[in-house]
């Protein structure tokens, strides 16, 4: 499944950048999210609790950046386990632009499902996702305005 989108967040490049990077604001955004750790820059460990349809999961995973890009775009790669309920990898591009005061943050993300939720059907599937990246983002945007304010 693929999913491609872009979101304007009212904050300089720099600011939305070192906010993607830090993992009180992932923290913040992110649906589900119980606890994120940063072992190095490029390394972060995540739980995550997603209800999709009916299947209810806590996922352990880890999640690789590269920063080789900085500060216009970078790429995330990752694994998340989720016991019964199956497993999810894939990865995304991000891209950040300036456009004015703004920034424009665009995305392809590619992510693979197995076990119960990938019985749970496509259009489920990607319906939540879709849902859970719109609120990752929408969330985002709220926090990085906010911050940029202060």
């Amino acid at each position: 499944m693929e999913l491609t989108d872009e979101i304007r967040i009212a904050a300089p490049k720099d600011v939305v950048y070192r906010a993607l990077n830090d993992p009180d604001v992932l923290r913040e955004c992110i649906p589900g999210c119980e606890e994120l750790i940063q072992h190095s820059p490029e390394q972060l460990e995540a739980k995550v609790v997603l209800k999709i349809g009916p299947v209810k999961a806590r996922f352990n995973g880890e999640v690789t950046l590269d920063n080789s890009q900085a500060p216009d775009a970078f790429s995330l790669s990752g694994e998340g386990k989720g016991g019964a309920a199956g497993f999810a990898k894939g990865g995304a591009d991000v891209s950040l632009t300036t456009d004015g005061d703004e920034t424009v943050l665009s995305y392809t993300a590619k992510v693979t499902i197995g076990g119960k939720i990938a019985q749970l059907g496509s259009r489920l599937i990607a319906g939540t996702a879709k849902k859970l990246s719109g609120k990752f983002f929408d969330k985002f945007g709220e926090v990085v305005a906010e911050q940029f304010i202060q």
